[in-house]
């Protein structure tokens, strides 16, 4: 017998909900990013750009859940195209620190300027205060799971 997906409890059925319009979202991101750019090396210079300052690797590879060995691997590409500068710390050359580049403030700006097509298609279709309305749930939510993250780890 199969189970209808309104009988599930409703907070799976929300999660489920963000779960899938993260998969289509990101689908279509994908498909718009600029010169080959790829979703990671996109999150990092949003990171960047959002919250300003500087990081190491491993906090990067922290606020991503993502093995350092991966985000080593990004930033080495990043790097590579010139999108973000690694040092070592002025304190600690063992440490390195990481920020972004105009030329990486740049390329995530151009990013979400390609959305813009998507963004005019889903304001034909909902209103712009639809989207305002959702926002302090969803960044309280956002706020919550973040910082239960951080006391599990």
């Amino acid at each position: 017998m199969t189970r209808r997906n309104d009988e599930d409890p409703v907070m799976f059925r929300f999660f489920n909900e963000i779960g899938i319009i993260e998969q289509l979202s990101r689908n279509r991101l994908e498909r718009l990013l600029p010169d080959g750019l790829k979703i990671a090396q996109f999150t990092v210079l949003n990171h960047f750009v959002r919250l300003g300052g500087e990081r190491t690797p491993a906090e990067l590879a922290r606020a991503f859940q993502v093995t350092k060995g991966a985000m080593t691997n990004t930033l080495q590409r990043l790097e590579a195209r010139r999108l973000i500068r690694i040092r070592p710390d002025a304190h600690d050359g063992r440490v390195k620190r990481v920020t972004i580049t105009k030329a990486g403030i740049r390329t995530r700006n151009q990013a979400v300027a390609a959305l813009a097509p998507i963004m005019a298609d889903l304001k034909e279709q909902f209103p712009e205060a639809a989207f305002e309305r959702a926002l302090p749930f969803l960044s309280s939510l956002r706020a919550a799971l973040d910082a239960a993250r951080d006391e599990e780890a």
